[in-house]
């Protein structure tokens, strides 16, 4: 009798839905996938999170004959429980503006953002968990003192997952997860419940951080029943295991946000608030850059020309480089980095020449690329080496997007085959815990990298400085 190929699962509980992969634990293969649709908004009870999960779970074809699964879930999102395990209230996720005024009491409580970033790693915001819960604590207080432990989404999967409160299991998280909390220190590797306290008025229960390939239990659902259970992540932390990120690697990922990260084995303290220093999944650190404004950006030049996105593409490509002096500073939704939230999008340079719909379409790409590139070169004054830029996202469709990524980044840019980045790099976690060993299994998943390589233009980058200060508000 021919003995079975082991399979693992990975889940990715994003903002917007819950995808679900399979593959084989020693390969990488693909067998199935599936995937549901997670509610709207900016809080959410966490059993609709749940719900997904067995929907997507279905989708794929069930999960019952995996041997091991993990979950990736989107990070910093505030789920409180009380004595009996119960969700006190809907939690409050990373896209949740409510909580600003919260981050910036406790930035002066501690003695600035400098203090914060040396303490924890990084400046606090109102996506990071430690927000929510000073929220919490000053506008709900009746939710704040039923709270006796606190996790997040993926905490709480995976708690769902190994039975619950009712089955004994005990809460669980990993490094990189709960190093976008804003009370526990990637440096250290240790919570720091002093500015939890500080926070919440309280010291509710953490989950154990566990190591990178550490047995988070079993599975005690009918979904996958006797599985064994990764520690998970968050999705930043998974998707860089999804692309098999090594050391010295960014990765650049053009969705809804931009985010650029690097694997480094060295922990970053920026002061200035652009870098967060969070941990990965590996047991090395992801220092990251976010900006608000990406993949929409494409959409919204796509939308002002009224072309489809291959049409704004090729527009792109037909246009000079720096676009005869057309300079976008994309800032459509504000902006995260820099800390720019009131800021609208600018367009300087408009003359009988530039005012074609090649010139805006070129723009718009370099705009986007040069946010992007602001990123990278904050991960670089914070000494993280830089070897290989892998570009993934939605955004890296775009065929203009991809031939001019290394002129603008002024370096060359590998785009990995498209996946779903997340949940194969749970799925990578579980089988990693499945086999043991210092390090992750090699997977291919699905072809080698493209690599696009073209000159610099720091031209480009010059030009786009000069106006995106231009549009700076007035001290």
């Amino acid at each position: 009798m021919a003995q079975r190929t082991p399979l693992v699962a990975g889940i990715d509980s994003s903002t917007q839905s819950c995808k679900v992969v399979v593959r084989e634990a020693a390969t990488g293969r693909p067998v199935r996938s599936g995937r549901a649709a997670h509610p709207e908004g900016t809080e959410v009870d966490p059993q609709r999170w749940w719900e997904a999960l067995s929907a997507a779970a279905a989708d794929a074809g069930g999960l019952e004959d995996v041997d091991a699964l993990a979950v990736g879930a989107q990070q910093h999102g505030s789920v409180l429980l009380d004595d009996d395990g119960a969700v006190v209230r809907p939690a409050l996720l990373w896209n949740d503006g409510r909580s600003a005024g919260a981050a910036r009491e406790l930035t002066g409580e501690l003695g600035g953002p400098g203090a914060w970033a040396e303490q924890v790693g990084s400046v606090l915001v109102a996506s990071l968990t430690i927000t929510k819960l000073r929220w919490v604590a000053e506008h709900e207080p009746d939710a704040a003192a039923r709270t006796a432990a606190v996790c997040l989404p993926h905490d709480w999967l995976t708690h769902r997952l190994a039975g619950g409160a009712a089955a004994g299991a005990e809460l669980v998280t990993d490094r990189g997860d709960a190093s976008g909390t804003g009370y526990y220190s990637a440096a250290t590797g240790a919570y720091r419940t002093d500015l939890l306290e500080r926070a919440f008025g309280a010291r509710p229960r953490l989950p154990r951080v566990l190591g990178p390939a550490e047995e988070a239990g079993r599975s005690a659902v009918g979904l996958s029943r006797g599985a064994v259970l990764g520690p998970g992540t968050g999705d930043n932390m998974a998707a860089a295991l999804g692309v098999g990120a090594r050391p010295g690697d960014v990765v650049v990922s053009i969705g809804t946000s931009g985010v650029v990260s690097a694997v480094s084995d060295v922990a970053t303290h920026d002061p200035s608030g652009a870098v967060a220093g969070f941990a990965d999944a590996t047991g090395r650190h992801l220092p990251l850059v976010c900006t608000l404004n990406a993949a929409r950006v494409l959409d919204a030049a796509a939308r002002l020309l009224g072309v489809d996105h291959a049409e704004l593409s090729r527009l792109a490509l037909s246009a000079p480089p720096g676009a005869g002096g057309l300079v976008l500073v994309p800032y459509l939704e504000g902006e995260r980095t820099p800390v720019r939230p009131d800021a609208t999008g600018a367009l300087h340079g408009l003359t009988l020449e530039t005012s074609t719909p090649a010139h805006l379409a070129r723009a718009a790409v370099e705009g986007l690329l040069c946010g992007l590139a602001d990123g990278l070169d904050a991960l670089v004054a914070q000494g993280v080496p830089v070897h290989r830029v892998l570009l993934v996202g939605g955004g890296a469709r775009s065929e203009a997007v991809r031939r001019l990524a290394p002129a603008v980044l002024g370096r060359p840019v590998a785009v990995p085959p498209p996946g779903e980045y997340v949940a194969d790099g749970a799925a990578r976690q579980a089988a990693w815990v499945l086999a043991g060993g210092d390090e992750p299994p090699a997977w291919s998943l699905g072809g080698e990298a493209e690599t696009f390589e073209a000159d610099p233009q720091p031209a480009v980058r010059e030009r786009y400085a000069q106006v995106r200060e231009l549009t700076a508000p007035r001290p």
